[in-house]
């Protein structure tokens, strides 16, 4: 509603609206969002909206998450949208905007925004309300009059009071028109009313129609504030304090939410703590309104007993219990006393709201039985815990046992659970620790065990079973018979053999000679059988055999009460060869070749199957690869495959069974080529020739020797040459065709039918007296040996060889070298060398070698391997031995080298406590570098420590230190250990939490105090401190907090200190008092009193921007201002303004500053003209021309544009501007001027729909011409584009 005054009476004028309100929600649909996603939300929200009908309205909104979201638009009432709206999105903006031109008054409603992904759905609700506009109704009027009626009667104009009526709804840019529609003259008069009228509706902005009330409220449950007001402008900010200091309601994670439903205004604070106890203030335009919260904290309680339980075993068992409000204080569970630790037995859980506290106990066992006690702080509560026990059950039960006497019994049983006790009973009587029973458990099953039963063991016998908190008995009950033994075998049967033909005999006794029994054979009675006769003597029992044949052979078995023996009877006749074979085989020899195969077959006969066995020479024939033997049960075969030579000899094969033996004897003889001739003597080795004698052949090969074959060769050749052949009977040769002093070698070959033998080789023979090279020489000694030098010593070779030695070669290689290398170009003739040039550290090996005139001969045994190093002398005494470092178990120690002697190789350090004697080692091996550690020693124990240094040369003499040492920590100042982990300047920003830990070493152990700006700190802070280590903690920092914080460290042994220096940044405060002056006609200088946060930052600057009075969007004018005065320039002319400061720095911006009232631009005033009658020139008519046409431009956003042309045209033509097909020259955005062939239109703060073909028309009665350009208007990181276009055109381009 909105009222308008008129002089001193009040009139009320209704306009048709709809309620002003905006809510926001926001539903989850997944239960688990992925870190890298997120629910949809609105990172810009559209704001309700009045506007009149007939004006065109736009909601603008840009929303965010992940997956991008798909925005709908709905109405809250159900209805569809207008047909008049449109939806779409600025893709320059990045925003989704509905847009409804013209309105109506039906469209008066709540508009829904929808952003869904899979995540969830986020909407945001604003309303639309659409005022009447008179000149809407006007109009209509005017399109239902009739125009005859309008002639007859001529209608007055209105009154000034119902002019104010119909102007009161009407835009300012239509007053002109309309009063000039009604006729109403005195227009300046009536804008004066309306502007009083104005001033007067403005008085009251806010109105309060319900101040907020004081609440109290619990500790963790939500609490919120309430009040009902009307606001003028819906869009009147509103800031919520409390205390003073402004709630950073964006900031808060959900701490503060701030709510509207119609005239209603709510602040709602969740999960409320002691620190929110205070007042709230809520500023909205000139208006303050206080209330105060006041937080309850209840005691701690239990508000429900822990009851007792009673489970079955194996089952859970749960204790519950709830507490009057949540705390952050430890819990323990306990049974018995003992304290319960969270595992597979025990599962301790408390409820999301923090009030419920449960224990569960799986799998409960009698062992559990017991109290169970939450402790909480100083509160306890305490409930037993009853286990009710499952009944045992046999799974399987005792069975009745029947035993003979002297025999074995077990009965055994099955439990269902092997937690139980158990005792043995027989015929009601405890047996359970007798020994005449052997018992036995495992798990859940139980065994007794009677080893040789006698007849008193039997009865009935019970296993009684019980458990822990049952008194139930649980029995099973089974008998044990045992049976008497009539007879057993005192004498039992024995196997017998016999040959064929003859007699035996079968024969048991038994204990008892009145038991009968009865003889079986095979299973069958022997009486039927012939030639058997069954004979009783008392005990003794017999079956005899008159002649024994094949049909008696059998398994015999006597059968009694209580007793059975069995054997066997088998025939037993000698193994038997046929002669006439025997006398054919010692007759005639086996004859084979060498290579062919040997097959020797003898049948035989003999019962059982005798055991058959080949010799040959007297050896027992073992198979092998080339060796086989066969046994049948009449017959055997030896068979030797690829026959050798050495197959041949006797041949013996042996038949024995345990009734006899048979053999047959054989020769086998394999002929081959004959083995080579024996031994050969050099019998003359002169100039003349060369003579030799050998013997014939060990072996011939089975055949007589035909010859023999001389072949030789030169000394050191492979060929051999035929020097001669001679026959069987000689066995000698003599070779006459030699050379004197050559070497030469021969070989011998027999020969026989089958071939020749292998050839038997003579040594080298010299025809005449030889030379040869010396002997070997002995082995090398070394001796001494330096880091470059080696003396090699070793005694001449025992044969010369037939020459004088004429010198030595010495060689060397390193050890595990293969390669030799002389160390001497000339034969030394001492047995004596110094060889020089070696490498210090590399093992060497020398080798001799004697030369005469025949040459070099064989090279002595390597040497032993020599180091090439100086000798190592043992170290001196160790210097400089000290105390390092201590602590309450270990001691340092460090030292310096020896200063005589050679280097050690480490240092052997021992100790000695203050009441020991003898001194132990501190480490096994000893110690390479120059100090060491010493642990696992006791506190303030006095400690003596001796050091010695070891080297390959020896062990040094001892050092002790001076004075024994104690274990314990030597006595320091407090030093800082920061380790970069601190800076010295510490920025953070509002509401950041400021962490100062710092690390720090002394003994004792310092006193840390904190200080701010020199004064012990007290209030939001928590400090920690701890061995070694001190942290100061704010979880939510003010600019207040800044400054310089010191951490002081003091203990009896010094003082030390460290400054941070703190600085908290936040938002700035915004500007106050903003005045415009116009110093400049054409600009507007602005004036404002600083921010109070720019001298403490030197990165706060301000941000100047502008609105033009007829659009609702802010443009930069500039953006970086560090004084409080800026003119801005390039303001059109007949232009009202508004003007914005802001201030800025790196965390963001303040509350802007604006201009209360639109300022305007004064038009140039008119120039005094005197009017004279000027003289006239005949004009010449022509047809519009342009002189100097128009030209593209390209146009930042939010800047104007102006575009001119030159032309000519007689009379002056009309000038028309077109934007594509729509004519924009008459637009009130636009303002066209044309004088003096100049045609000029201009274009206040441009967007991006102002881009396009604009095309000049200029008109006269002789013509018309047109002149076209083009208009780009570019955002602020458009340049690229702006730069490509520019390239890419010829034409010349306007960029503003």
């Amino acid at each position: 509603m909105r009222m308008s005054y008129t002089g001193t009476e009040q009139t009320v004028v209704h306009r048709k609206t709809s309620a002003i309100g905006e809510y926001y929600s926001q539903v989850q649909k997944s239960p688990a969002i992925p870190p890298e996603e997120s629910m949809p939300d609105f990172e810009l929200r559209p704001r309700p909206i009045t506007a009149q009908e007939g004006n065109k309205v736009s909601f603008k909104t840009k929303v965010v998450g992940n997956p991008k979201p798909t925005v709908t638009w709905k109405r809250d009432s159900g209805k569809p949208l207008p047909e008049a709206a449109m939806t779409y999105f600025d893709s320059i903006n990045k925003q989704h905007v509905l847009k409804i031109k013209p309105l109506s008054l039906e469209d008066g409603d709540t508009y829904k925004c929808v952003a869904s992904n899979e995540h969830g759905d986020a909407v945001y609700a604003v309303s639309l309300v659409v005022t009447e506009n008179p000149a809407m109704d006007f109009k209509k009027m005017l399109k239902k009059r009739n125009v005859q009626a309008l002639k007859k009667e001529e209608k007055k104009p209105p009154t000034e009071e119902e002019m104010l009526k119909i102007l009161s709804g009407a835009d300012k840019k239509d007053y002109e028109r309309i009063c000039a529609e009604h006729g109403f003259t005195d227009f300046r008069g009536i804008l004066k009313k309306l502007k009083e009228m104005k001033k007067k509706d403005d008085v009251e902005m806010v109105k309060i129609l319900k101040p907020l009330q004081d609440i109290t409220a619990k500790v963790d449950s939500n609490a919120s504030f309430e009040t009902m007001m009307e606001l003028k402008d819906p869009n009147t900010k509103m800031r919520w304090f409390q205390d003073g200091e402004l709630l950073r309601i964006q900031y808060s994670l959900g701490k503060y939410e701030v709510k509207q439903l119609g005239t209603k205004h709510m602040l709602c604070i969740a999960s409320v703590t002691l620190k929110d106890s205070g007042t709230y203030t809520l500023q909205v335009g000139d208006k303050t309104i206080h209330a105060k919260l006041t937080v309850i904290d209840e005691p701690l309680k239990f508000t429900s007993d822990l009851k007792p339980m009673r489970v079955t075993e194996r089952q859970t068992a749960v204790f519950e219990v709830r507490l009057s409000k949540k705390t952050d204080a430890p819990f323990v569970w306990k049974c018995k006393g003992k304290e319960l630790k969270r595992d597979e037995k025990y599962d301790m859980s408390v409820s999301e709201d923090g009030l419920t506290y449960t224990l569960r106990v799986k799998d409960v066992r009698a062992s559990d039985t017991g109290d169970y006690t939450l402790c909480l702080g100083d509160l306890t509560a305490t409930a037993p815990l009853f286990i009710e026990r499952i009944p045992i059950k046999f799974g399987c039960h005792l069975k009745n046992v029947h035993v003979k006497e002297k025999g074995k019994a077990r009965m055994e049983c099955e439990m269902s659970s092997k937690d139980v006790h158990i005792k043995w009973l027989k015929d009601g009587r405890d047996v359970t620790n007798d020994p005449r029973y052997i018992f036995m458990r495992e798990g859940k099953h139980a065994e007794l065990i009677v080893e040789d039963c006698d007849l008193a063991d039997g009865g009935e016998y019970s296993i009684v079973c019980t458990q822990d908190n049952d008194a139930q008995e649980y029995v099973s009950s089974a008998n044990l018979t045992v049976d008497e033994r009539f007879a057993s075998v005192t004498s039992g049967l024995s196997d017998v053999e016999c040959p064929s033909g003859s007699g035996a005999e079968l024969c048991v006794v038994l204990n008892d000679e009145k038991v009968d029994g009865v003889w079986l054979k095979d299973d069958k009675e022997v009486s039927e059988l012939s030639g058997v006769q069954v004979v009783k003597q008392g005990a003794v029992h017999k079956l005899v055999f008159s002649g024994v044949g094949e049909e008696h052979e059998g398994k015999y078995t006597f059968r009694a009460k209580g007793a059975e023996s069995e054997a066997v009877l088998a025939i037993a006749d000698p193994p038997v060869i046929d002669p006439t074979m025997l006398e054919v085989l010692s007759s005639q020899p086996v004859t084979v070749k060498a290579g062919q195969t040997a097959t020797i077959k003898i049948p035989f006969r003999g019962k059982p199957a005798p055991r058959v066995t080949w010799y040959k020479d007297g050896i027992e024939v073992t198979e092998d690869a080339r060796t086989v033997v066969e046994r049948g049960t009449d017959h055997t075969t030896l068979t030797l495959s690829h026959c050798v030579r050495e197959d041949s000899g006797a041949i013996m094969l042996k038949l024995k069974s345990d009734c006899g033996t048979a053999v047959a004897n054989l020769h086998l003889n394999v002929v081959d080529h004959p083995k080579p001739p024996q031994k050969v003597d050099i019998l003359e080795n002169s100039p003349k020739g060369i003579s030799m004698k050998w013997k014939a052949p060990k072996d011939n090969g089975g055949e007589p020797v035909t010859g023999f074959l001389i072949e030789r060769r030169p000394a050191g050749k492979k060929s051999w040459t035929k020097v001669g052949e001679v026959d069987s009977r000689t066995t000698s040769f003599c070779n006459d065709k030699v050379e004197e002093g050559k070497a030469y070698q021969y070989r011998i070959r027999a020969l026989n039918a089958q071939g020749m033998s292998e050839p038997l080789e003579t040594e080298e023979v010299f025809a005449g007296a030889p030379i040869e090279p010396p002997g070997v020489a002995s082995q090398p000694q070394i001796a001494d040996v330096t880091k470059d030098t080696v003396t090699v010593t070793w005694a001449p070779p025992s044969q010369d060889g037939g020459a004088a030695v004429l010198g030595y070669v010495v060689e060397r290689r390193k050890k595990g070298g293969s390669m030799w290398i002389p160390v001497n170009k000339e034969l030394i003739q001492d047995t004596k060398c110094t060889v020089d040039d070696l490498t210090e550290g590399v093992e060497y090996e020398f080798r001799v070698t004697a030369v005469n005139r025949a040459g070099a001969g064989t090279p002595s045994t390597a040497s032993n391997p020599v180091l090439a190093k100086d000798p190592i002398r043992a170290p001196g005494m160790v210097t400089g031995l000290r105390m390092t470092d201590s602590s309450t178990s270990s001691i340092s120690l460090a030292w310096s080298p020896p200063e005589q002697g050679d280097a050690p190789s480490g240092y052997i350090l021992e100790l000695r406590s203050d009441d020991a004697k003898e001194w132990t080692k501190c480490t096994k091996i000893p110690i390479a570098g120059t100090s060491y550690c010493v642990g696992g020693l006791q506190e303030r124990m006095k400690y003596f420590f001796r050091i010695r240094a070891v080297n390959e040369g020896g062990v040094g003499e001892a050092v002790e230190l001076e004075q024994g040492v104690f274990a314990m920590l030597p006595p320091a100042p407090p030093r800082f250990d920061l380790q970069g982990k601190v800076k010295s300047q510490l920025e953070l920003r509002a509401g950041a939490t400021l962490c100062i830990p710092v690390s720090f070493t002394g003994s004792p152990t310092p006193e840390v105090t904190w200080l701010k700006d020199g004064i012990p700190t007290s209030g939001r802070e928590v400090i920690t401190k701890g061995n070694g280590h001190s942290q100061f903690l704010i979880t939510s920092s003010r600019r207040a907090d800044s400054g310089v914080y010191r951490v002081n460290l003091r203990n009896e042994h010094g003082e030390v200190n460290y400054d941070i220096n703190v600085r908290v940044t936040d938002f700035p405060r915004p500007p106050r008092n903003l005045h415009l002056l116009e110093e400049v006609p054409g600009t507007v200088t602005l004036l404002w009193e600083h921010t109070p946060d720019l001298a403490d930052d030197p990165n706060a600057h301000y941000l100047i921007l502008k609105r033009d009075a007829s659009t609702a969007t802010w443009f930069t004018a500039t953006d970086r201002v560090y004084s409080n005065k800026f003119t801005i320039t390039g303001l059109l002319p007949g232009r009202k303004y508004y003007f914005r400061v802001i201030a800025r720095n790196s965390i963001g911006d303040s509350d802007p500053l604006d201009s209360k009232e639109a300022f305007s631009i004064a038009k140039e005033k008119e120039p005094f003209n005197l009017h004279v009658k000027p003289y006239v020139a005949k004009e010449r008519a022509a047809k519009p021309a342009f002189v100097l046409p128009l030209k593209d431009h390209a146009v930042r956003r939010g800047h104007d544009c102006s575009m001119s042309c030159a032309f000519t045209g007689s009379p002056a033509p009309t000038a028309s501007w077109y934007r594509g097909d729509i004519k924009v020259s008459d637009g009130p955005r636009f303002w066209q001027n044309t004088a003096d062939g100049v045609c000029t239109l201009t274009i206040p703060t441009c967007t991006a729909k102002d881009c396009g073909e604009y095309t000049l028309v200029l008109e006269n009665p002789l013509g018309e011409a047109k002149g076209k350009c083009n208009l780009l208007v570019f955002d602020k990181d458009d340049k690229g584009l702006l730069e490509s276009l520019t390239e890419s055109s010829g034409k010349e381009k306007h960029i503003m």
